[in-house]
């Protein structure tokens, strides 16, 4: 029988939020829980709050009366963190500090039987780091769960540098017997998911900081044409500022200023006007009795003054079937407005490399959607042109995001630094393809893993993208991971590992 089947006890130090779902999932599955805390008090709180969870589990139907008084009995509150055990895993779920915890896990050695294995629930902290306070550092790994634990059924499972061989597979089996889905990752800043994510926030603040577009401009776009399920302003709200910032600094530091994870002074000057999101009324966006108070998008004009040429063909049928006036010959008449549509170049530039008219010219992206395009118009716009054109997108009966030009637009942007985010993990062997897009898909909610969606959308594209931003700005945090140049240039897919020297010693 292998450990994760053998497993009988667990100790869950640390009752708030996480320790609270981390027993609740494990009582669950049909382990004997120890709950433990400084606080006495605060494990009576956890016994009966996870209670109240079974109970309501079982009026929805999703376990029996039986099951969740069994699952309840199961629950044992013992007399501190220090309480004599046999417990087979202990996963300490105690408050973010270093020092802490390297306390509480050398005090557990003097306490516990040498068989039992030490879990921390660490999300920023250093598993290697942690474990040096042992006499035995082999036994420590690390169990990232994410909250809430019973919902986000997605958990890291991450080795420190003196971790035993064994340990990592133990526990990616347990986590299955859990219930939940497990993935590896390497005890990195930000292990996987939250390096994962940096992609979308940074460039999301990058994007703001140009002014390109608003805080709800770029959210609509992140929801309605990146299909995301929240924009990286409203995620941020919801997170707050004092966890997103510090985290943002920390995996920035300890990639030694990497510029592709470079934070922004928005956040920092924000966190410190206190402007954290929801937890204090007042973010990005303000709430009122919890609920986000967002401006209303401004209405397009209702009529198309111009005749409309396009260098796409499927956006003029497009426009032409909604009632537009198109132009379909190889060059735009005098009095014609001009929708360019480039990927990682912005409309200007693409107008100009194309010898057309410039000041009647703007951009739709060509990641636009049924549901919202994306309208880019640059300074040298002539205002009456591009009216006309916002009427003549929306006209199709699609909403219309109007901002300024700039290479790649908004969505092309965004997606690409979340795909370039996860190559370069993919890229320096942090996790492997299939973990990077199960943790993302889960942990994130993104409507595809990165990877996968780079495919999707082409490595050659994304690639373009990236090399446009990197070229007309010159920033170096466009710089296009070794992963997507490779793939991109032998055809192989981004999910791909492609052959390596081990391949050869096999």
């Amino acid at each position: 029988m292998q450990w994760a089947e053998r497993v009988n006890v667990v100790r869950v130090i640390g009752t708030g939020v996480m320790g609270r779902g981390i027993a609740q999932i494990a009582a669950a599955a049909g382990l004997t829980v120890e709950l433990a805390d400084a606080r006495p008090e605060a494990v009576a709180e956890a016994v009966d709050h996870i209670g109240r969870m079974f109970d309501k589990l079982a009026g929805k139907g999703r376990m029996t009366t039986e099951e969740a008084a069994a699952a309840r009995d199961r629950l044992r509150p013992v007399d501190g963190p220090l309480a004599p055990t046999e417990a087979d895993l202990v996963v300490e779920a105690v408050r973010e500090d270093l020092d802490t915890k390297r306390e509480l896990f050398a005090e557990l050695e003097e306490v516990c039987p040498t068989s039992t294995v030490f879990a921390t629930n660490t999300s920023s902290l250093q598993v290697t780091s942690i474990a040096t306070a042992l006499a035995d550092p082999s036994r420590l790994a690390g169990l990232h769960f994410f909250n809430p634990v019973p919902l986000m059924r997605l958990v890291e499972v991450i080795p420190g540098a003196r971790t035993a061989a064994w340990v990592p597979d133990a526990l990616v089996a347990l986590v299955r017997r859990l219930g939940h889905t497990p993935v590896r990752a390497t005890d990195t800043p930000g292990f996987l998911v939250n390096h994962a994510g940096r992609g979308l926030v940074t460039e999301a603040l990058q994007v703001l900081a140009e002014d390109v577009a608003g805080t709800a401009d770029i959210d609509r776009v992140c929801r309605d044409v990146l299909g995301l399920r929240m924009g990286p302003f409203e995620l941020m709200d919801l997170t707050g500022l004092d966890v997103t910032h510090p985290a943002m600094e920390s995996i920035w530091r300890g990639y030694y200023g990497d510029p592709r994870l470079r934070p922004s002074p928005i956040t920092r000057t924000r966190l410190e006007a206190g402007l954290l999101g929801r937890k204090t009324g007042e973010g990005f966006y303000t709430y009122a009795d919890g609920a986000e108070q967002e401006d209303p998008e401004p209405q397009a004009p209702e009529s198309v003054a111009h005749p409309v040429w396009s260098d796409d063909a499927e956006l003029l049928a497009e426009l032409a079937g909604a009632g537009v006036q198109v132009e379909r010959g190889p060059e735009p008449s005098a009095d014609a407005v001009v929708l360019v549509t480039p990927y990682g170049h912005s409309a200007a530039s693409a107008a100009r490399s194309a010898g057309l008219p410039v000041a009647r010219a703007c951009g739709v992206d060509p990641l636009s959607t049924a549901t919202r395009a994306v309208l880019a118009v640059h300074p040298a716009c002539d205002v009456a042109f591009a009216r006309a054109a916002w009427a003549a997108v929306a006209a199709v009966g699609r909403k219309v995001t109007v901002v300024r030009d700039s290479p790649g637009s908004v969505a092309q942007r965004i997606l690409a630094a979340i795909v370039n985010t996860s190559c370069f993990i993919a890229e320096q062997h942090l996790a492997s393809p299939a973990d990077i897009d199960t943790a993302v898909r889960i942990a994130l909610g993104y409507p595809r893993g990165p990877l996968e969606w780079g495919q999707h959308v082409g490595p050659r594209r994304v690639l373009t993208i990236l090399r446009a931003l990197h070229s007309a700005t010159g920033d170096p945090r466009y710089r296009p991971s070794r992963w997507l140049v490779e793939r991109a240039e032998l055809g192989l897919e981004l999910t791909e590992t492609g052959t390596s020297p081990r391949d050869l010693y096999a």
